[in-house]
């Protein structure tokens, strides 16, 4: 989740070519004491769209097991297994080489009418129109969004500017907030993380009647990555829109979506998306470990 302050007003990133990354996510849990089984769920590997082209992927499992993989109801790609054997520590881990092409914003002549029109007439639109509890906006971010939309005739362009407000009004910073935390939690202290700002984000829009959804993938933090030289990175959050088709922007970051970006998966929020979910059997308390590297190949 990277905070880059340097780019210009016109919220674009110099695109290149595309670039191949590989990325190796690596998490789990660590339990305090034996536990009898565990049942999860990780989304942690990229597919292949019209932008970026899977070239390889695989995911690892201590203890090993079995792992059942499948698409969900949003386009991304699961893997379920179950641990019934008794352990103390379990570690997941994604390997991907992606190869990626920017995906600039375009705008076209489409209108607040024809949108309200069409959205309602696709599922894939009528699901991102709703409000969840974690995007539902306070008053403020409502009042905003509809000041902004009010003065634009074509919802991209109103799309863009309500992103460059939300990010304006809240400041990037690690810790204020939780894995659980909602819109409203982190507009009341305009502070966040990618997460925070991305419902933010999605519940302005939203309410402006823009069909919107959560991306999760990852970013490479460097505007100018080296070729063979890995960084720590983390998992990251973003916005795509549909005016007319869907397309992505960074609010975090105030980039449009480059050859840095790797999507992993969509959904309504967070909670539709997240890399890794479970449950055990055990009276013991877990600690989550995430530790994520990206190499630029080529």
């Amino acid at each position: 989740m990277t905070d880059d302050r340097a780019l210009p007003a016109a919220f674009t990133q110099t695109l290149s070519g595309p670039h191949r990354l590989r990325i190796e996510h690596a998490t789990g849990f660590a339990y305090q004491g034996e536990v009898g089984a565990s049942y999860n769920e990780a989304r942690m590997l990229p597919s292949s769209t019209e932008t970026q082209f899977v070239l390889s992927s695989q995911l690892d499992i201590d203890p090993s097991t079995s792992v059942n993989y499948y698409t969900d109801y949003f386009g991304t790609r699961v893997a379920a297994f179950d641990v019934l054997a008794a352990h103390t520590d379990l570690s997941i881990t994604a390997r991907s080489l992606v190869e990626v092409r920017p995906r600039p914003l375009a705008y076209f002549a489409y209108g607040w009418e024809r949108l309200a029109l069409e959205s309602a007439q696709s599922i894939a639109t009528v699901e991102m129109r709703g409000q969840s509890h974690r995007t539902a906006p306070p008053a403020e971010v409502a009042d905003l969004a509809r000041t902004i939309a009010a003065q634009h005739d074509e919802p991209a362009r109103a799309a863009l500017a309500i992103a460059a407000a939300v990010r304006d009004a809240v400041e990037y910073m690690p810790g204020t907030t939780g894995v659980h935390s909602t819109a409203a939690d982190a507009w009341g202290q305009h502070k966040g993380v990618c997460q925070d700002i991305t419902h933010i984000t999605l519940g302005a829009l939203r309410e402006v009647g823009i069909p919107a959804r959560y991306v999760s993938g990852y970013l490479h933090p460097s505007a100018h990555p080296e070729v063979g030289v890995a960084v720590t990175g983390e998992s990251h959050a973003w916005v795509e829109w549909f005016a007319g088709e869907w397309q992505g922007f960074d609010p975090t970051n105030r980039i449009e979506i480059g050859e840095r970006h790797v999507l992993v998966g969509r959904g309504r929020d967070y909670n539709d998306v997240p890399p890794l979910r479970g449950v055990y059997a055990g009276p013991f308390k877990s600690e989550l470990h995430v530790q994520v590297t990206i190499t630029r190949e080529a």
